[in-house]
Formats: structure tokens, C-alpha cells, sequence
């Protein structure tokens, strides 16, 4: 086997077991509320329970609601966030965990 091809089977294979764990385990939207209430309750409105967020920031139950909502695209979004945004470093599994309960959200 050339070394250029044993170089890629490797990386697919360590690509794919980095991503093992996210990708095997459900997401867990309970986690995810719990983790919007600490890292994201301080700006959006995360929960029907909450009376207030800061202005000119979308709730989440509206981003939920978006056309073409895709909670993989929101966990990879949130795993790199704006500048705007605070730098959570979310692990995969909890950004996967936080877009399944915005997906919860959505009516």
C-alpha cells in the first residue's frame, strides 16, 4: 500500500472515530435545555419561562422556526460561533445535545 493511501485510510479513520461518540449516542435535548439556560439564557430567550433576553437577538423557539431549520447545521454552527457570540467551546456531543433542544422548540 503506497504511503499517500495508508495516510488517508488513517485520517478517515481517525476522522470517524473522533466522531463516534457524537454520532452513536442520541441527542440528549435535555442536556441541550440545560446547557442553553447556562451558556445562552443570558441573551436569548431559550425557554417559554423566560421574560427576557437581550434586544435584536433571535429567541430560540424563532430560530426553531426558521425555514430550513437543520439542528446539524446549528450544532456545527454553534461549535464555531460569530463573533458576537461568546466562545463556549461546546464539545460535539453538547452542540449536537443544545440543537436538538432548540429543535424542540420549534411549533
Amino acid at each position: 500500500m503506497s504511503k499517500i493511501l495508508r495516510f488517508i485510510m488513517l485520517t478517515l479513520i481517525g476522522a470517524a472515530h473522533a466522531a463516534g461518540p457524537a454520532l452513536a449516542a442520541p441527542a440528549d435535548a435535555g442536556h441541550g435545555e440545560v446547557l442553553a439556560r447556562h451558556w445562552c439564557a443570558a441573551c436569548h430567550i431559550v425557554a417559554d419561562d423566560q421574560s427576557q433576553g437581550t434586544d435584536n437577538v433571535p429567541t430560540f423557539a424563532a430560530i426553531a422556526a426558521r425555514p430550513g431549520f437543520d439542528p446539524a447545521a446549528i450544532a456545527r454552527f454553534l461549535r464555531d460561533p460569530h463573533p458576537k457570540m461568546p466562545d463556549m467551546q461546546l464539545s460535539t456531543i453538547e452542540s449536537v445535545n443544545l440543537a436538538a433542544y432548540i429543535a424542540t422548540l420549534k411549533k
